[in-house]
């Protein structure tokens, strides 16, 4: 078969990925002088706001969704393994906007020494083109490999701090869980493609609902009119739910979170915390809402059950917490639990666009607000070696733009005015959760919410409680647009939350 490529529906992926080569290199080729480091930085910086030029092209270009790598007509046709479409965009932009943001607090982290430049910014690339492809992917088999390819360069990166033992073991863990949530979501895609014959998500639809026969099947019959095949195709279903799950640090497989969030360099868990997770929440969704909408009544009940555990675990484990990055990493899962908890309504509401835009919007606003807290953190832990809760004392009467920024997102996290963009995006889910008839998880994210507040309140007052915290005098000159980009947008959707609904409208 020769397929026909579209070089320009492929064009942010590959920019970023020719990007990656010519940083690596620049790096070999490049004399080390001092300024060899921020000029790789704004190499790769470049290299994303092209690629981001691409997306925003292509969302104004018009026309419609665009496609390639497709099957040719004359064997089948609508089976496409790259889509560009309003859920792709979205998350392109999603993406592309926090790398900037971990961009320009990587150059604040790389100032010190001790971390390879080149390697650092080539596999931060390396995660980017799987991030930016994934949304796009449409088929099983690419869905697999742009996970990975998100995957696999973070284990360098939370490693890549020589001679650090938290580093080493954090970047363990990192690997062993992901290893295993690989494993378990291969046997679950195994077992679909098994049963369906296909990788493409949008024929696993049309099996699974019965619309075409089942490959191999007796007379012909569907899937869903089977005796014994049903009971394999949940199975299949779980492994899938269950390896997103992982990626995603749902519960029950969330234990990971906290000690590689610490153990990383907080660019890398900044990473973790919304690229990466973001890219995990595109895969479960076009599995789940594409792929398998027809067994909408066997997975949904399951994503209930893991929303309403994650937010509770999540929230409950944060509380005890006095490092500020393991706080941040508790809260995390909890907010995934908070994004999650919509696409338990899509066998209810017997459409999922609706579900996907609430759980897209809550991601888009979480994403602001979670990365200027890490940005802020990253700064204070220049002279705080331990980053610990208490660190944090007196920081907005020592450094108001800093302290001002935390309180801002932290109480944005918390759902509480003047941070109306977390509050607008508990909003948003809780819409969902009441018209979709799921009103006891409505209950649990409300008593969720309330918990919450504790923690990140009780952050917020040390900010202003008079102590002894402390910022470098002159820190890097990064350090700051990293903090005022993401503060800008979280302030922007407080505003106007409506725009967050208008990016996510699908």
């Amino acid at each position: 078969m020769i397929q026909q490529i579209d070089y320009f529906v492929i064009a942010p992926p590959l920019v970023l990925a020719l990007v990656a080569g010519l940083v690596l290199l620049l790096d070999v080729f490049l004399p080390a002088r001092p300024r060899t480091k921020p000029a790789l930085g704004l190499v790769t910086m470049a290299g994303i706001l092209i690629s981001l030029g691409f997306v925003i092209a292509q969302a104004t270009g018009g026309g419609g969704p665009r496609s390639t790598f497709c099957v040719p007509p004359e064997r089948a046709s609508g089976l496409c393994s790259f889509v560009v479409d309003g859920f792709t965009l979205t998350f392109g932009v999603l993406v592309l906007v926090a790398a900037v943001v971990v961009v320009l607090m990587s150059m604040t982290e790389l100032a010190g020494g001790g971390i390879p430049v080149g390697e650092w910014y080539f596999l931060l690339l390396c995660t980017l083109v799987g991030a930016v492809t994934l949304p796009a992917s449409r088929d099983l088999i690419m869905l697999v490999v742009a996970l990975e390819l998100v995957s696999l360069p973070v284990f360098a990166l939370t490693a890549m701090r020589r001679y650090d033992g938290r580093a080493s073991e954090a970047a363990v863990k990192l690997f062993v869980v992901s290893v295993v949530s690989t494993a378990v979501m291969l046997f679950g895609v195994s077992l679909l493609y098994g049963l369906a014959g296909t990788v493409y998500l949008s024929r696993l639809s049309d099996v699974f609902s019965g619309r075409i026969p089942a490959p191999g099947m007796a007379d012909g019959a569907a899937l869903t009119t089977g005796q014994d095949l049903p009971a394999v195709v949940t199975v299949g279903v779980v492994l899938v739910v269950a390896g997103f799950a992982f990626k995603i640090a749902a519960v029950p497989f969330h234990s990971w979170a906290a000690d590689v969030y610490q153990g990383a360099p907080i660019p890398v868990a900044a990473l973790l915390s919304v690229i990466s997770k973001a890219a995990g929440f595109a895969g479960l969704m076009l599995v789940l809402t594409i792929g398998l909408s027809g067994q909408a009544a066997t997975w949904a009940p399951i994503i209930a059950i893991i929303a309403a555990l994650t937010m509770t675990a999540g929230n409950l484990l944060a509380m005890r917490q006095r490092s500020a990055v393991r706080l941040l990493a508790w809260s995390s899962v909890a907010q995934s639990g908070y994004v999650l908890a919509p696409l338990a309504v899509a066998a209810g509401s017997g459409s999922a666009i609706t579900t996907v835009g609430a759980s897209m919007a809550y991601l888009l606003i979480y994403a602001a607000m979670n990365l200027g807290a890490f940005a802020v953190v990253l700064l204070v832990s220049r002279t705080s070696a331990g980053n610990e809760l208490d660190d944090y004392r007196g920081l907005a009467l020592r450094s108001p733009a800093a302290g001002l920024s935390l309180a801002f997102c932290l109480i944005c996290l918390a759902g509480l005015p003047p941070g109306l963009a977390g509050l607008f995006a508990k909003v948003f889910v809780f819409r969902e959760l009441v018209e979709g008839g799921t009103g006891w998880l409505a209950v649990i994210m409300a008593a969720n919410t309330v918990i919450g507040l504790y923690y990140y309140a009780t952050w917020t007052a040390r900010l202003f409680t008079p102590g002894e915290a402390r910022i470098p005098h002159r820190p890097p000159p990064t350090t700051w647009p990293a903090i005022g980009l993401a503060v800008a947008v979280a302030v922007l959707f407080s505003l106007a939350p409506q725009l967050a609904l208008d990016l996510t409208a699908l």
